[in-house]
């Protein structure tokens, strides 16, 4: 009866949880899920897709799809991490891909048993299908894989969320493909839906911008980025990037705005 009882235990272990979460996601949940054989499971945390994401995903039998109210990205994350039954998280985006390089680098971290709690992994930037190279995207790095009991993401960020992780950290050598740019709407509509995430994240601060923030920010941003993070040597692709990245900080400070003006009609 033990023994019976140990080997339930084993079978029930996991050790590798792949966490992503979705909205409208159904151009990327095929490819994304079909490369992800080697996780114990999967867990798709979705905010009530209306396409076909749902549909695709619960065609994987190694899928669990849980539908789950969006209130801002760490929360969503965190929500994620709960759903979780492995000791390691990856967590991915539904428009990052694996290499066969990256996947196995990370079987074999797992397997070693590093003494390390998260790992940062960089990542290559695409725009469609080719790499930017610059326009501050060479140096881009976020954190993908760590112990569950290790790590959990600040609450004080609402997007571009911050993992705060007990012990050591990583790095990985293999990067991350990042196909974040399809189209110029479908980038400039993430661009300003980040940037208003980020205004309500300067509000519960208590911050108060200037002039020179709204206007002088923005200009800042997109010279330095083009200019000294060298998207320059981007080309065309390079002026889209900086410029909607920009424009992410514009919409921003537009967004707090009408959030202060808000807050003080209702304090009158």
């Amino acid at each position: 009866m033990k023994l019976n009882l140990i080997k339930n235990n084993l079978s029930n272990f996991k050790k590798i949880s792949v966490l992503i979460i979705t909205l409208n996601e159904e151009v990327h949940m095929k490819a994304l899920l079909s490369d992800l054989d080697f996780a114990d499971e999967v867990v798709v945390i979705d905010s009530f897709s209306t396409d076909n994401t749902k549909a695709i995903s619960k065609s994987f039998l190694n899928v669990r799809f849980i539908e789950h109210k969006f209130e801002n990205y760490t929360a969503q994350r965190n929500f994620a991490i709960e759903q979780a039954e492995g000791e390691w998280i990856l967590f991915l985006d539904a428009d990052e891909r694996l290499t066969p390089e990256l996947k196995q680098e990370i079987i074999a971290t797992i397997d070693k048993n590093s003494d390390c709690n998260a790992y940062l992994f960089y990542r290559k930037f695409m725009f469609k299908s080719k790499a930017l190279h610059f326009s501050g995207w060479q140096t881009d790095k976020i954190f993908r894989l760590f112990r569950k009991e290790r790590a959990r993401y600040t609450l004080k960020r609402l997007v571009h969320e911050k993992l705060d992780v007990e012990g050591k950290i990583g790095f990985f050598e293999n990067k991350l493909i990042h196909y974040s740019y399809s189209d110029f709407q479908s980038y400039k509509g993430k661009m300003v839906a980040y940037g208003k995430l980020k205004a309500q994240e300067k509000y519960l601060i208590g911050f108060k911008p200037t002039l020179i923030h709204k206007y002088g920010h923005p200009i800042y941003n997109f010279l330095y980025q083009y200019l000294v993070r060298l998207g320059i040597l981007d080309g065309r692709k390079g002026i889209v990037i900086c410029y909607l990245n920009a424009l992410s900080i514009k919409a921003r400070y537009k967004e707090l705005d009408k959030i202060n003006k808000k807050s003080l009609t209702i304090a009158h």
